[in-house]
């Protein structure tokens, strides 16, 4: 009974957000391909040929071959788990970071909560992407250093937006009964103040990983993130930018995989908030 139950929510809400089919079909994709991506591969993604370089989509190789005889089907499917790696790292450490400092300075509030927050405009201050072109370019071309740089670069977004929450939160009456009944600042934070904040922080994260695939890919693209002959689609892209005019699918099948990807992630994040602001209200 209780699985008829719900497998008529999951048709409803299916039926009221269309788009979380594309994005569930998205997201379950790269999920196989992460896990069994090189073993699916028809060939070798590092495999050089060069007596098939540069040939174009056939029945042989679907999206045909680079400058060095690599097949690009075989490398895209092997690359999606590095993108999912990518935008696993960039999120966890970003929100890691920011959740903890933005929680400490709310909670603590004064001298404590001026600091931090000092600190966090001084990365807010310069543009994202520049700061990260420059972070990467600091540490040296690679794509751990890529993730680092934008991880640096992001968590004060999160900071500022948990600061927010737990300052409005914290002046609930629940919280100042805990408090009163000789509750812990810790059991506080854990079980009353976090639980309630994060909403926002949850459906901002969901919105934000295609920004974070489409930043490392163009930290790759020009030289600052995977070097070759790492299969990472922004290097690919940069890779078949050279012959573009002669071999135009060693950079439009990779620009596809990041495109397809960053639309479903993108169509999770507006249904995920669709979803929790409608049950929040």
């Amino acid at each position: 009974m209780k699985s008829v139950l719900r497998s008529r929510k999951l048709v409803r809400l299916l039926q009221r957000h269309p788009a979380l089919i594309l994005s569930l079909v998205v997201i379950v994709g790269l999920l196989v391909l992460t896990f069994l991506g090189e073993v699916l591969a028809p060939y070798d993604p590092l495999g050089v040929d060069l007596p098939n370089k540069l040939q174009p989509p056939s029945l042989n190789h679907l999206m045909g071959t680079d400058d060095m005889g690599r097949d690009v089907l075989s490398r895209i499917m092997a690359g999606t788990r590095l993108s999912t790696a990518t935008i696993a790292v960039i999120m966890s450490s970003s929100l890691l970071v920011g959740i903890l400092v933005g929680t400490l300075a709310g909670y603590l509030g004064g001298k404590f909560d001026e600091g931090l927050m000092r600190l966090t405009e001084v990365f807010l201050a310069f543009p994202g992407l520049i700061l990260a072109l420059a972070i990467a370019a600091a540490l040296g071309p690679s794509l751990i250093n890529a993730m680092l740089a934008i991880s640096i670069v992001w968590w004060p977004w999160y900071a500022r937006m948990v600061r927010g929450q737990v300052l409005a939160v914290k002046q609930n009456q629940y919280v100042e009964s805990a408090r009163a009944i000789g509750a812990s600042s810790f059991r506080i934070v854990s079980r009353h103040i976090l639980p309630n904040c994060l909403m926002p922080v949850i459906i901002q994260a969901s919105m934000d990983m295609g920004s974070a695939l489409v930043t490392t890919a163009g930290l790759s693209f020009i030289g600052l993130g995977a070097q070759a002959p790492t299969p990472e689609w922004g290097a690919m892209v940069g890779l078949g930018r050279r012959y573009l005019l002669s071999a135009w699918w060693i950079s439009t099948f990779p620009g596809l995989a990041i495109f397809v990807t960053i639309l479903g992630l993108n169509l999770l994040g507006d249904t995920l908030q669709d979803i929790l602001w409608s049950r929040h209200e």
